[in-house]
Formats: structure tokens, sequence, C-alpha cells
């Protein structure tokens, strides 16, 4: 979903010839009407969008159907990103980018789901739950709950609090995170730890997770409530 006619048809060309099939939109109203019509498995969204912006049609299809969103921007501002992702993005590329980038950055959303699929369809034994203090994760279910209320997580946001979890209180390192949340295997995108982990932060809480500057971050196992 992008205004930009030349942006707009040159990512769809470029994810078609990847082997995807893709629909388009040029604003805000059709975007909606978009993902209602194809049920997408991901959105490649413009935050720039006439009728009504980007990050409202996050708000709205995340309110009726979730789906993992990747948001284009023409901003690198910290604070426009915390706010995409507090909306319910996944991840964000800043433009100009490169079409390389942003397929790989779709693969890595729809593996997401592929894998969030064959948990759920697991035995019920096979999905683990982890009990960390007062915080509840589901991993099967793909939920998680703090001191009893339910916490919604992007896709993105939850696998990094998966794998947090795995090892409680012990520094992971945001190249690690890398790897194993996103599936890169360079140390280029840290920054786009950072933003998420301050959106995961806001959401389970300031406590919960620990910042090793300069190394990574840490979930801490707290106490149950």
């Amino acid at each position: 979903m992008e205004d930009d006619p030349v942006i707009n048809q040159a990512v769809t060309d470029r994810l078609t010839a990847e082997g995807y099939v893709v629909a388009q939109a040029w604003d805000g109203p059709t975007a909606v009407a978009a993902h209602a019509e194809h049920a997408p498995d991901v959105l490649v969204l413009d935050v720039m969008l006439p009728g009504f912006d980007g990050l409202e049609v996050c708000r709205r299809v995340q309110a009726t159907r979730p789906v993992p969103v990747l948001m284009l921007t023409a901003r690198d501002d910290e604070a426009d990103v915390l706010v995409g992702l507090g909306v319910g993005a996944d991840d964000y590329l800043t433009k100009p980018f490169r079409m390389r980038e942003l397929v790989a950055r779709v693969g890595v959303l729809l593996r997401r789901v592929e894998r969030a699929a064959e948990l759920a369809a697991a035995p019920a034994a096979a999905r683990p739950v982890l009990e960390l203090g007062d915080l509840r994760v589901d991993v099967g279910a793909r939920r998680t709950w703090r001191a009893g209320t339910e916490v919604r997580l992007t896709p993105t946001e939850f696998d990094l609090l998966v794998c947090l979890a795995a090892d409680p209180g012990t520094v992971v390192t945001r190249e690690r995170l890398l790897a194993e949340v996103w599936g890169w295997s360079d140390a280029a995108g840290t920054r786009t730890v950072d933003s998420h982990v301050k959106g995961l932060r806001a959401k389970v809480g300031a406590d919960r997770v620990r910042t090793a500057h300069g190394v990574g971050y840490a979930l801490e196992p707290g106490a149950a409530s």
C-alpha cells in the first residue's frame, strides 16, 4: 500500500517476480478494504497515505484480523518508528530502501507466520507455557499475560519475548536477537532491535526488560504477583 505510483509498482513487480501474489492499494480506505477482501499474509504499508495514513490503516486491520506489517517511512525519526510499532507494525524500512532488503524483510515475516501455524497445530503437550513471575507466555497460542491481564504483542514483539524468556536473567546480544528473531546474519539492524525492545518494554513493563548497554537485553524473571 503506497500512494507513489512508481514505488507502488516497483514493489509490486519485485514481489511478484519473487513468486508472491500482490494486491495493490493507493490510499488508506482502499488499503483497509483490500485487507478485508484478500486476507493477506503480510502488509507492506507506507506511513504517508491519503484518505487516512498508514498508522490508522495499521490500527484498523490489527483490530479486525492481526497480520504482520512492514512499514515504509520517509523519516528515520525514532518517535515515528515507535508510534508505528505501537499500533501493531512488526518492522520498518526507511526510504530510500533497496528492493533486496524489502524482499528479505517480507520473507522473515512470512516465515514467522509459518512457524506460528506449525506451533498452533502441534499437540498441546508440545506447546510450552512459560511462567516468569507474574508474566505468563503461551508459546503455542502466542498469547501473553502480565499479572493476569492479557498483553497484546505484535508477532515480532512476541518472538522477541520468547527469545529472551528462553534464558531468563541472561543477557542476549543484539546480534543473536537479530539472528534468531529476524533471521539476519549481520549486525546492520541493531537499531531495529532497540526499537522493538522499547515497544516490548512499554507493554510488559520497564522492570521486566533490562538493558546491558553496548551488549543487549535480558528478561528479568520477576516475582510472582
